[in-house]
């Protein structure tokens, strides 16, 4: 089986090619020629990673699946949400976004926070959508060199380390999307 994960982001696509099993070839948006920006235009997460795949088998005939991922901060009313990528503007710079929110939590008690992974899938003309979530906390300052985006303030509950201080085996195992691949995994696994 052969699907391809809608996304251009190289990080990701590391941390998912890690996951899947063998007999399921992952291509990426490259390989298909896609080199345009996907669309991601809907106000909820769920709504762009359907999008995302949608566009995907429409445009070019892949079964594929999309995902959309966003960090939900309580005391920001969960905030930055589906925008995220681009809290701090469309330049969508990660170190930009880390300052913003870490000024936008300056004292402020309630650092609880979580990612929220949804994936799309669109396979053999149906659409199945698969949730994973990762509750922790932001850390009052950046810490680790892995991994991408909130990572170096992201403190997975439970865990004295923030995501980009972890390994990718680690983060795979407890992390948002992660916990979203084994849903979906188990779903193709089961065909």
């Amino acid at each position: 089986m052969q699907l391809v994960f809608a996304t251009n982001n190289l990080n990701k696509l590391e941390e998912v090619q890690a996951l899947m099993p063998a007999h399921i070839k992952l291509l990426s948006l490259k390989d298909i020629g896609c080199l345009e920006d996907v669309p991601e235009t809907q106000n909820t997460i769920e709504g762009n990673a359907k999008q995302k795949a949608e566009y995907i088998k429409k445009q070019y005939g892949y079964d594929c699946f999309a995902d959309d991922t966003g960090l939900e901060v309580e005391a920001l009313n969960g905030k930055p949400g589906v925008f995220s990528a681009r809290y701090a503007g469309e330049q969508r710079n990660a170190k930009d976004n880390i300052n913003k929110l870490l000024k936008a939590l300056e004292n402020k008690p309630n650092r609880n926070a979580q990612f929220k992974t949804v994936i799309a899938l669109e396979l053999n003309g149906k659409q199945y959508s698969f949730i994973g979530i990762c509750k922790g906390e932001i850390s009052n300052e950046k810490k680790g060199e892995h991994g991408f985006g909130y990572d170096p303030i992201f403190k997975p509950l439970g865990q004295h380390l923030t995501f980009a201080e972890m390994n990718l085996e680690l983060k795979n195992h407890i992390g948002h999307r992660g916990k979203a691949i084994l849903k979906l995994m188990d779903f193709l696994n089961s065909l």
